[in-house]
């Protein structure tokens, strides 16, 4: 980007997983900075950490840390998102959110550049990121979408513990290492922090991701269910979830099924519409083994999509693999190409 102006730029939650990857990303994208603030909990502040090979202190985020601020990139918790979010915007600032808080908020835009990025322009100073595994999932389906036609979506999910925060991702590692010393497992964290039953992650599939609901499915799964019908303006577009967090730290894999509405959809003419759309890489060529895993796709900002095939039944039905890194396009990537737009478009 080659704007000669600078923005004051606030990261809220700059010593977390995701902060860190925010800061990495605007780094890496020369985001044009004239002032950065890093802001935390009282509890992480006074924390030092570097950017473009300075070090800045980091400071505990009070309502008068957003004095002159233009834009607000919030990963800190929910909480801290709904305490703090109206108090930056009143100060001027465009919040762009990565909690929970306001993504069903009728007037908060829920955005995927890639997907419904002219959203952007209708916020009122808040805009949200959307969960990290609804993402991945609408930038796949948003082109087939479009091209296609979509009348049903199921999706199960294999997610990475990093998702969890960076405790989860300490709980797996030092778990990993009792295991394989024939030591007892001693979970304190997963499935999640807040509950008062905790279960090994080591060598083991936990198929929960937050807290159930009153119909039975978790709220991880809702997020999805719901976040998707927003993003793809498509209240009613049916939506199953089964999300499961697997023991690796980096990326989520999703198996999804779909039905199109048109007839004539084919395994080729999907791959076309994927190979032309914005964000997404094709890796699917079953014949020599190759498609997206975890792994492969760590460290990248892009969703990789493979196993494309048809369903054997259901002439209109589809089966996809999407794998994508949850902190980069699942969570900073997204939140500074948000920032992007907001410059770029003049939606400041």
């Amino acid at each position: 980007m080659s704007e000669l102006k600078g923005y004051q730029v606030a990261v809220v939650g700059a010593t977390g997983a995701v902060g860190q990857k925010i800061l990495e990303t605007l780094e890496k994208k020369q985001f044009p900075i004239a002032k950065l603030i890093l802001l935390s909990s009282k509890r992480s502040a006074g924390t030092n950490l570097k950017y473009n090979g300075e070090v800045y202190t980091v400071e505990e985020a009070k309502p008068e840390s957003f004095e002159g601020v233009n834009i607000a990139l919030f990963s800190a918790g929910g909480s801290v998102s709904k305490a703090l979010a109206h108090e930056a915007v009143k100060r001027g600032a465009v919040v762009v959110d990565n909690t929970s808080a306001f993504r069903m908020d009728e007037n908060v835009p829920l955005v995927v550049p890639e997907v419904n990025e002219s959203d952007i322009k209708n916020h009122n100073g808040i805009i949200a990121n959307p969960n990290c595994s609804t993402i991945q999932m609408v930038a796949a389906l948003k082109p087939i979408k479009a091209s296609f036609g979509l009348k049903r979506v199921l999706v199960s999910t294999y997610q990475a513990v990093s998702g969890a925060g960076n405790q989860a991702v300490e709980e797996l590692s030092d778990q990993s290492q009792a295991f394989l010393n024939g030591e007892d497992l001693e979970p304190e964290i997963l499935p999640v922090s807040g509950e008062k039953k905790h279960y090994p992650i080591a060598f083991n599939a936990l198929p929960q991701i937050d807290v159930f609901q009153e119909n039975g499915y978790t709220f991880e799964e809702m997020k999805m269910i719901n976040e998707t019908k927003k993003i793809l303006h498509d209240d009613k577009l049916p939506v199953a979830a089964t999300c499961v967090r697997l023991p690796f730290f980096t990326s989520h894999a999703e198996s999804v099924y779909i039905e199109v509405e048109d007839d004539h959809a084919s395994v080729e003419a999907i791959q076309k519409v994927l190979t032309e759309a914005p964000g997404v890489v094709l890796e699917d060529d079953p014949e020599n083994q190759v498609y997206p895993t975890p792994l492969s796709a760590t460290g990248k900002s892009d969703v990789f999509v493979g196993r494309i095939r048809k369903d054997l039944d259901q002439p209109k039905g589809f089966h996809l693999w999407v794998v994508s890194d949850n902190l980069l396009k699942g969570a900073a990537w997204n939140s500074v190409q948000i920032a992007e737009s907001l410059i770029k478009n003049n939606w400041l």
